[in-house]
């Protein structure tokens, strides 16, 4: 009985008398020896027949067959009806594979027992033996038939299928005189089975002038017919898998009319790469236009360019004279058929930047927006800069060598100065000193000529820097003729009086009444607290009172007419004399200056009150001092009265004042624990509480003290509820400050915080509600917030993060910030960054508006209110345009204009900013630096650390469509 090899592997000839021997060979070098080779003549006139029979002699393993099919198609379906082994390969007679291709594709199937094939990665071969980078599609593994459906995926001999299965599904379409191997691995993938992948490049896949494949007309004509197969039913296959009986799924806009456009744009490519053009650019019309598309159009640009050129991605830009005109009319076309010029510049430079990469610039390369070169970067001389020309790729060279690449935007000629300081920034200045030791100060000279580079190159209309200060005199035009008037920024806070004496409680008092009404004591808040200090007094008649602390009389008027005579004191005569004029009309009040920790106490009070001052003294123990005296100056049966919050120091789990001190509950405690004090009656509150003491008489006896529990129906003034942790602390930032260090820092960023919007936005819209829970979540885990300004001196000084610092920022400067996100962040003692669209301050969002309405975007007096009340501002350019598809000169100006308004508005100095969403390329850190930034947030994800470049640091988006737990699951992260 004949036996059955494990692989059958077919391979169609036709005047293959050049390439079949290497094709053969590969199958004498495998690894696997159970196979058989079906050689299929397919007409050949040539001495193919001979070569085959020559290995049909050699190696039994070998058979040939005649075929007159004139296709591939037709030849390979001959192969299968005589083909026995139960696993099936196809092999052009042009295209070879690697030794091991069989032993790893078998093991890779023996794993996967419920794989119907086996597939790896391909490199191509080009008519000078070069080859290309690995290629291979991860989605196949994951889902097959939505990427065949879409794409032909792998190469034909990159597969290693299941014979029965394909004799089941018909073999090729012999009808197709291209796409048949795509046609076929469809109605495969369509059965719904597995296809392993084996992620190595073990085929080999030549590429000729004369290939089928470079018929760009005939390949869009079959990829419709295959692609129309993929997205509805196909008799074909009798026994779909029930997902993929109808075909693909159109999800995202992913629809048959886009896939064929990719295929038209990769055969357009290819098409430009033989200098040639004969796709339709209206095909291309449903090519996504989308920035994030930008890159992906790009890479399916450069692929076709290296099949069409029959280059490797080195010699690319090279050869950019035989192909760069037709491309560039191509991306032109593009950008007209989806009426967005932008986007098809967006497309050119992310082309253009991987063309340059893989080139080593021997020569210069001038493309159509890039002008790549070699610079001796001990020696450089000043470079003119080409027409049409706005960005530079160099290769810093020394003594041969590529140091460094630097690329950059290009307003004008770069001059040796300019380049002498780009040079300091990239190479190390040992690097830059002759080997031989020679001229050893190198680096320095550098140093000195790179310090007048600016000034001198300013001077020079045609230089970069000459363009540069031209565009900033347009900006600062613009900024003076606003009709938005300039007005001063909020004034600065008084800064503490420098006279050395911090600790002389007269001082400290008196600095506190430099301005009147420092604890704003007319507010309800206060009034309240008055009215409940009021209800606590005791019954009856009260003769002689002493108020502690006075300030400056609010509740000394009020308190007056209840006694019979008050004394009001205070420590600071500037505040007793504020209390003396506002009690004027009170004939029964005297007035004085006390400092009652060091002053003796005027003694046989009927009351004494003490409220919001006994968290200033130093200690407990001087609270146990004080407390005595208060009991030697109250007259036996006399009442104290003491109102004080609560405060975290005492009692961490419940809501408190974030203050460094003792507060209520401690002050209570103590003077309970006095000896002669006795609390009779408490009024308490989530904030604070009132007590009222009373002095023992001989013979008296304590009985149980009376506690109300009443709440707080005052509102509370935002200098108040920026102090208070809700609900108590996990950890306070006075003592995280003191013991953690940290590397790393989350910088949080949010867009909108608002109830409603477009559905089509919700991620990028927290709730009131959410966004509060998460402050509140910071608040009270010792978080503090810093700003851009202190993130970027912590890097450039390599100092650790002290405590826990969080930088939260907001991108487009909605309104509803102020509205909503505000008022929650002053009320956690919390700042935040809000990057602004400068041009459009005032109005809306216009660039959401294909989402729904646009949402409602800061004016310019709200962002002054807002930096006077401690926000902060950078710029998110000034339009809102996605930065790579920017010529250099409208990104400069669009810098330079933006940071100008922001300075107008806010009264200080402007250094940050933030890519419009989140794009961004090499240009844009050079330029923001040259705009007058200095620190930048692009596209990358994650918390920022020291390591990081300061004008491209990492941020973490805020989704609004993920919880609070979610939330906090990202800041336990950053801190680890």
């Amino acid at each position: 009985m004949a036996h059955n090899p494990l692989v059958s592997i077919v391979v169609p000839a036709h005047n293959a008398e050049v390439t079949l021997a290497r094709a053969l060979d590969c199958l004498l070098d495998q690894e696997i020896v159970d196979w058989e080779a079906i050689i299929v003549d397919d007409a050949s006139t040539d001495r193919t027949p001979a070569i085959i029979a020559g290995y049909v002699e050699r190696d039994a393993r070998f058979r040939t067959l005649r075929s007159c099919a004139s296709s591939a198609a037709g030849a390979r379906n001959s192969g299968i009806s005589t083909a026995r082994g139960h696993w099936l390969m196809f092999l052009d007679a042009d295209d070879w594979v690697d030794a091991s291709f069989l032993a790893k594709m078998l093991a890779a199937l023996k794993t996967a027992p419920d794989a119907v094939a086996a597939y790896c990665g391909f490199r191509r071969v080009m008519p000078d033996g070069e080859l290309t980078p690995s290629s291979i599609s991860t989605e196949v593994a994951i889902q097959p038939f939505e990427t065949f459906a879409r794409q032909c995926a792998v190469c034909t001999h990159a597969v290693l299928v299941d014979r029965k299965t394909i004799v089941e599904l018909g073999g090729f379409d012999a009808s197709l005189r291209t796409c048949e191997d795509w046609d076929l691995w469809q109605r495969l993938a369509r059965l719904g089975k597995r296809l392993v992948m084996v992620d190595e490049p073990l085929a080999f896949y030549r590429v000729s002038p004369n290939s089928l494949s470079r018929n760009s007309t005939q390949m869009v004509a079959d990829a419709e017919i295959v692609i129309a197969r993929g997205f509805s039913p196909d008799p074909r296959v009798k026994h779909p898998a029930s997902a993929h009986a109808n075909g693909a799924i159109e999800a995202n806009g992913r629809s048959a009319s886009e896939a064929l456009a990719w295929f038209a744009l990769w055969n357009a490519a290819s098409d430009c790469g033989r200098g040639s053009r004969s796709i339709d650019p209206r095909s291309l019309r449903a090519l996504p236009a989308g920035r994030k598309w930008a890159r992906e159009i790009a890479e399916v640009v450069f692929d076709g360019l290296m099949a069409g050129s029959l280059s490797v991605p080195a010699q690319l830009a090279a050869r950019w004279d035989r192909f760069g005109g037709p491309l560039a009319e191509l991306i032109v076309e593009l950008g007209k058929v989806w009426g967005d010029p932008v986007a098809g510049r967006r497309a050119q430079y992310h082309l253009e930047q991987m063309l340059l990469d893989f080139d080593d610039l021997a020569a210069p390369r001038k493309l159509e927006r890039t002008l790549g070169i070699r610079v001796d970067a001990r020696n450089p001389t000043s470079t003119e800069l080409p027409e049409g020309i706005d960005q530079i790729y160099a290769c810093l060279m020394i003594d041969g060598r590529i140091e460094a690449r630097v690329q950059f935007g290009a307003l004008g000629n770069v001059t040796r100065r300019h380049w002498i300081e780009l040079t300091l920034n990239l190479v190390p200045p040992e690097r830059l000193a002759p080997q031989n030791g020679a001229g050893a100060d190198t680096s320095n000279m550098f140093a000195a000529e790179a310090l007048s580079s600016i000034a001198g190159d300013r001077s020079d209309r045609d230089s970069h820097f000459g363009k540069l200060a031209r565009l900033a005199a347009e900006a600062q035009g613009l900024v003076r003729s606003s009709a938005e008037p300039a007005e001063p920024h909020a004034a600065p806070r008084r800064k503490p009086a420098a006279d050395g004496h911090d600790n002389d409680r007269t001082s400290f008092w008196n600095r506190h009444f430099a301005n009147e009404d420092p604890w704003n004591y007319g507010s309800p808040y206060e009034q309240e607290k008055y009215e409940r200090q009021l209800e606590i007094l005791p019954a009856g008649p009260i003769g002689r009172a002493l108020e502690l602390a006075c300030a400056e009389g609010h509740f000394t008027r009020q308190l007056a007419p209840r006694v019979g005579h008050l004394t009001a004191t205070d420590i600071s005569a500037i505040a007793v004399g504020r209390a003396r004029a506002r009690c004027s009309d009170q004939p029964n009040v005297d007035f004085g200056v006390l400092d009652f920790s060091a002053d003796t106490l005027p003694g046989e009070m009927d009351l004494i009150v003490c409220s919001e001052v006994l968290y200033y003294l130093d200690d407990l123990a001087e609270l146990r001092r004080i407390a005595k005296k208060l009991v030697e100056a109250l007259a036996p049966g006399g009442s104290f009265i003491s109102a004080h919050a609560f405060v975290l120091r005492d009692n961490p789990e419940r809501t408190g004042f974030d203050w460094n001190t003792f507060g209520a509950q401690a002050i209570s405690e103590t003077l309970a624990a006095t000896e002669g004090l006795v609390l009779e009656r408490s009024i308490q509150t989530e904030l604070y509480r009132i007590d009222r003491f009373r002095r023992l008489s001989p013979g008296d006896a304590a009985t149980e003290p009376m506690i109300d529990h009443v709440p707080i129906r005052a509102p509370i003034e935002i200098g108040v509820a920026r102090k208070i942790v809700w609900g108590g602390a996990r950890a306070l930032r006075r003592d995280v400050a003191r013991s953690e260090r940290r590397q790393r820092i989350p910088v949080l960023m949010y867009h909108s915080v608002a109830d409603d919007g477009p559905a089509a936005l919700a991620r990028f819209r927290c709730t009131p509600a959410a966004f509060g829970s998460q402050m509140a979540w910071l608040r009270a885990n010792g978080f503090h917030a810093v700003v851009s300004e202190q993130l970027e001196w912590f890097i450039a000084n390599r100092r650790p993060f002290v405590g826990r610092p969080v930088l939260i920022t907001f991108d487009d400067g909605f309104q509803n910030f102020a509205d909503h996100a505000w008022p929650t962040l002053r009320k956690n003692d919390l700042t935040a960054e809000v990057f602004l669209v400068t041009d459009l301050v005032g109005e809306s969002a216009r660039w959401d508006a294909v989402s729904g309405p646009p949402t409602p975007l800061m004016d310019a007096g709200t962002v002054r209110r807002l930096a006077g009340e401690g926000a902060f501002f950078g710029s998110h350019l000034a339009t809102h345009r996605a930065i790579d598809g920017l010529s250099s000169s409208d990104l400069a100006a669009e810098l330079l204009r933006s940071r100008m308004f922001i300075e107008r508005w806010t009264g200080r100095p402007t250094t940050a900013f933030a890519a419009p969403y989140s794009v961004t390329d090499r240009r844009l850190g050079r330029l923001a630096r040259e705009c007058g930034y200095r620190i930048g947030f692009g596209g990358r994800h994650g918390p920022a650390d020291l390591d990081c470049d300061p004008i491209d640091l990492p941020r973490i988006e805020i989704r609004g469509d993920r919880s609070l737990d979610d939330f906090v699951a990202i800041l336990e992260a950053a801190l680890e």
